[in-house]
Parts: C-alpha cells; sequence; structure tokens
C-alpha cells in the first residue's frame, strides 16, 4: 500500500497549477458523465489532489455530497480549505474504500496510472459505487501513447511515488476479471483542443491535438453488484 505523502510532486508547481490546466478536461468530464441522480448524487473524485475537480462539478450541476480521497496530505489541507459552503469533504487516504459506500458516480483524471496495483484498485472500487453506478477513469498515461516513454521519465523525475507502465489492455483486464462492464471511448476526439506553443510534452500543435484525441482515454467501468 502506498503511504501518505505531504504532495505527490517534489515540485510544488505541479500540483499549483493543476486547477488551471486541467478545467478545460473537467469541463469535458463532466459533459460525458451526466451525473445519474441530478442534485441527489454522491460523487466520488478519486486522487483529488486540491479538489478543483468536485468544485468545478457542484457549480456546474449542483450534487448532494462529494468527497475527493487523496495521498498529499497538504493538497487535502488546501482542498478543504477552499471548499467553501459546498457539500464536499476531503480525506488523505492511500485506501479509496475508506471513502464510504453507495456512490452514484466516480471520477478520477490522470491518477489511474499511477496506481500500482490495478486489480487492487478494482477490487476497492467496487466497494464504494452501487450496483449500476459507473467509475469514470481518464487517462493519457499508459504504454499505448506514443510519447508514454518519454512522458513516463519526465513524470518519475518529480513524482514521489513509482510511475508504473501500464496498458490500456492492463486497465481493462484489471476492471473486467473484478465483475465491471467496461467501455472505453477516445475521450477529446470531437474536443476543441486549446493550443499553445511547444512544450515538452507536446512538442507542436499537431503533437498535441494527436496525443489528446486519439490517446487521452476514458474507461466507463460499470458495476455489476
Amino acid at each position: 500500500m502506498t503511504a501518505l505523502l505531504d504532495t505527490w510532486s517534489s515540485d510544488a508547481s505541479q500540483e499549483d497549477c493543476m486547477t488551471d490546466e486541467h478545467l478545460w478536461i473537467w469541463r469535458e468530464m463532466i459533459a460525458a458523465a451526466p451525473l445519474p441522480r441530478g442534485s441527489d448524487s454522491r460523487v466520488l473524485d478519486i486522487g483529488c489532489n486540491q479538489g478543483g475537480f468536485l468544485r468545478v462539478l457542484h457549480d456546474t450541476t449542483p450534487i448532494a455530497e462529494g468527497v475527493g480521497v487523496d495521498l498529499a496530505q497538504d493538497a487535502i489541507q488546501k482542498a478543504e480549505a477552499d471548499k467553501g459552503a459546498r457539500p464536499l469533504r476531503y480525506l488523505a487516504t492511500p485506501t479509496v474504500s475508506d471513502a464510504g459506500r453507495d456512490f452514484d458516480i466516480a471520477f478520477s483524471h490522470e491518477v489511474i496510472y499511477l496506481i500500482p496495483d490495478l486489480a487492487e484498485h478494482a477490487r476497492q472500487i467496487s466497494t464504494v459505487l452501487r450496483p449500476g453506478a459507473s467509475y469514470y477513469a481518464v487517462t493519457c498515461c499508459h504504454a499505448d501513447n506514443p510519447r508514454w516513454h518519454i512522458w513516463r521519465d519526465k513524470i518519475a523525475a518529480f513524482s514521489k511515488i513509482s510511475v508504473p507502465n501500464h496498458s490500456i489492455t492492463d486497465v481493462v483486464t484489471a476492471f473486467l476479471d473484478t465483475g465491471f462492464e467496461v467501455s472505453a471511448a477516445c475521450f477529446l476526439a470531437n474536443a476543441q483542443i486549446p493550443l499553445e506553443g511547444p512544450t515538452d510534452y507536446f512538442p507542436s500543435a499537431v503533437d498535441r491535438i494527436e496525443i489528446y484525441s486519439r490517446w487521452k482515454t476514458l474507461f466507463r467501468c460499470t458495476w455489476q453488484g
């Protein structure tokens, strides 16, 4: 089991910039996975970091309760401080099942690639969802992405936890074997992708469009109960 940390990154700026960098993707996630019970929904965010996704979700579609879990204790403290009056709570824990039970929907964004044991992750997800509820896991960081061999080294240089080398098939197999119904999509195939100058991760605009539209994958894992 991975232990609690103060921050998951040795570079604090990696965490502080996540809300701004991920906001457009979070909005696409919310649009792609409509809440099954609207304002009555209980929502779990796995690897919530500083809590931005649940704040955006509640401000977009009010929910009954949102719970975020993360290994990074400093990030959880910030999430709690920033939640305002929203019905959100955040837990520093390495164990997803500490969040509670009978959630209507669960999300993770660029988290599942860091999970060392996908089978155990799937098992824990099965304990927190009500039957028929879905876990939406989004990642571009997987072995099938042609730039992953470069990205993995870059992430490993600042990550305080090990960076596995999971493939799409590895994720699918773990959830199928646990009793989930699994589907997947090229998540941003039809999205308007914000473009900027070259970066270490995306050398050109063409790279950014191709990687996001083809390899950013949304897994929908529905618990059969």
